[in-house]
């Protein structure tokens, strides 16, 4: 996000990314407040990858450090066991 507000926590933009979902989804938004919403829900999207990228690259750096880390990115071994 480009303000000068400070950096919110992974949790509060998920909070305020759900909070716009659901202003949006009622349909009684005027159009242009609509898209100023989307617009600031995609900014939230946006840092939530950045902070999901962040730990995984963390993750992935402590378990190298220990001498386990599989070749197979963090996520996507967390995917494959949701599937078995």
């Amino acid at each position: 996000m480009t303000t000068d507000k400070p950096e919110l926590s992974f949790e509060e933009a998920m909070d305020k990314l759900e909070e716009i979902v659901g202003r949006l989804e009622t349909g009684d938004v005027p159009l242009e407040q609509a898209i100023e919403l989307f617009q600031q829900g995609m900014e939230l999207s946006q840092l939530c990858t950045l902070k999901l990228d962040q730990v995984e690259r963390r993750i992935e750096m402590l378990i190298d450090e220990n001498g386990s880390l599989s070749r197979k990115p963090f996520l996507q071994q967390l995917e494959e066991g949701e599937q078995g």
